[in-house]
């Protein structure tokens, strides 16, 4: 029998032990939680006072409430942004998982040259947006670049793809998609290999073709994976910007401005701080509302296996 003194003793130098590896657990995160409290927490503070002034980075930086805002409910180009980036979701985000679900499909076999095949369609993610604009500027060139050039093949004559408003947008999406499709194919191969396999064995012994197992299981079972993909797609077109400054500068005729870009302008260009500050405040509320709802979505029933 453990008598009452070692029970009480044991249940102290339990009590310390967690106590101790409480502390250790809070010194580990502690040089994390005061870099994320410096770059993260201060400058958002930061920013949502000065969404209340009218700071202008050299004199001005008098408390005005919410001027800001209401100035914001009357700037037509602004909505605008949301107009625009709102095209080009529509556009993009199918395509996007379409082809980056292909992709995937084809890629998701053992067979001599995959792996190959994978890592070259993944290496458009790893390069700079600006360096992948720059060299689609000269792809997208209405005489000189290959675009136009293989469309003369064919006998089509090619647009000035990055100066009219009816394919600036068109020519920022091709940009992009080649850009992402990599990423969200690695995204969608992890889903694919996810699948049970017996789950295929079961619908070959009833006689599916392969359209079937894609139709009745595969599509079904990635319903996770598309909601992750899809989000992700729509935030980002949401925060739009290095792709439209170099490759059309906002326009033209602001056919290709969007929310980001605008903010930039206001802030750095026209040094209009406070109100940038605002436009970015509403652009992050427009962010969470949506994250919410596609959370919401996500918690509809699991796929059963």
């Amino acid at each position: 029998m453990i008598s009452a003194g070692k029970l009480e003793k044991s249940r102290s130098s339990a009590a310390r032990l967690g106590r101790h590896q409480a502390r250790m657990g809070y010194l580990f995160i502690l040089p994390t939680m005061l870099l994320f409290a410096v770059f993260m927490i201060i400058p958002v503070g930061m920013a949502l006072y000065l969404s209340f002034t009218n700071y202008d980075v050299l004199s001005k930086n008098d408390w005005i409430g919410l001027a800001n805002y209401s100035r914001l409910l009357q700037d037509n180009l602004y909505w605008k942004t949301f107009v625009n980036v709102g095209f080009y979701a529509i556009v993009f985000v199918p395509f996007n998982l379409l082809i980056s679900l292909l992709l995937a499909v084809l890629l998701n076999r053992a067979a001599r040259g995959v792996k190959v095949l994978r890592t070259f369609y993944y290496l458009p993610t790893l390069t700079s947006a600006v360096a992948a604009a720059t060299v689609w500027l000269w792809l997208l060139h209405p005489e000189y670049g290959m675009v136009n050039g293989i469309l003369s093949g064919f006998g089509i004559v090619g647009p000035a793809w990055t100066s009219q408003t009816e394919t600036a947008m068109i020519a920022i999406i091709m940009m992009t998609l080649w850009q992402s499709v990599g990423s969200n194919m690695i995204i969608y191969l992890a889903g694919l290999q996810g699948i049970p396999d017996y789950l295929y064995e079961s619908a070959r012994l009833d006689g599916a073709s392969r359209f079937d197992c894609l139709r009745y299981i595969t599509w079904p079972q990635l319903r996770p994976t598309t909601f992750l993909v899809s989000t992700m797609a729509i935030i980002g077109a949401l925060q739009l910007f290095d792709q439209a400054f170099v490759l059309t500068q906002g326009g033209p005729a602001n056919a290709t401005k969007t929310p980001v870009y605008l903010i930039y302008q206001q802030g750095f260009n026209q040094l209009q701080m406070g109100y940038a500050s605002a436009q970015a405040f509403v652009l992050a509320m427009a962010i969470l509302v949506f994250s919410l709802i596609s959370m919401r979505l996500n918690k509809s029933e699991e796929p059963i296996l």
